[in-house]
């Protein structure tokens, strides 16, 4: 119990010390979410509660998160839950100005940082307008990309919502390999299709890791 008791205080303040020994550029989204909450509550530390926070966030978009969207998360609260609100309208109101123009796949990948390296598997889609500025990037999923797990309902949901003209579809490769697989290919081709129907174009879909990044369109491959 003690041991255990020592290894979630170390985890606790783990996230300040690797942001003030690599940067933000080396951060994952929740552990930056947990240096904001601070801390957690007896037999929940922060980041347990900042992974569950940022889950809510990726679900239901920056667009139309609201308090009681966080309310049901035990160990949040309403401070820390109108805390976290009013950093994503700050973050909102900073891009506002200054939009991301998307017009390469290597702008696709410098926005990839938090999942380059990662140990998992994210699938990462770039929602644009119809001058290819980024209206927002959301993590659609986590875990191995599966044609039956990767449903077309979850990446278009937020494009219809936020009236994207256009989509452009990432995922790492934990291997660091930056070679598509024939399940890669098979997920594009899905997605293309629904895209079609629903008018909103699948601009690419880059496999990206660390050192680079593969253009699954100018490989040809769809």
């Amino acid at each position: 119990m003690i041991i255990l008791i020592y290894l979630n205080m170390y985890e606790k303040y783990l996230p300040r010390e690797k942001l003030e020994k690599y940067g933000t550029r080396k951060m994952q989204d929740y552990e930056l979410l947990a240096i904001l909450l601070s801390s957690g509550i007896q037999g929940i530390n922060v980041l347990e509660i900042s992974r569950k926070a940022l889950r809510v966030i990726q679900k239901k978009g920056v667009q139309d998160i609201s308090l009681n969207d966080f309310l049901d998360i035990k160990g949040l609260g309403k401070v820390k839950s109108l805390q976290i609100l009013a950093v994503i309208e700050l973050g909102k109101r900073f891009t506002q100005n200054d939009q991301v123009e998307i017009l390469s796949p290597k702008d696709v990948w410098l926005l990839c940082s938090d999942i380059k390296d990662s140990k998992k598997e994210h699938l990462v889609v770039f929602y644009l307008d119809t001058q290819s500025r980024l209206i927002e990037r959301i993590i659609v999923s986590v875990g191995i990309l599966d044609a039956s797990l990767v449903h077309p309902r979850e990446v278009f949901e937020p494009a219809l919502r936020l009236h994207a003209s256009s989509i452009i579809i990432t995922h790492n490769h934990p291997s660091g390999s930056l070679e598509p697989s024939i399940e890669d290919v098979e997920v594009t081709k899905r997605l293309v299709k629904a895209g079609e129907l629903l008018g909103v174009q699948v601009q690419d879909h880059l496999v990206i890791t660390a050192k680079g990044f593969t253009s699954i369109k100018s490989e040809k491959m769809l």
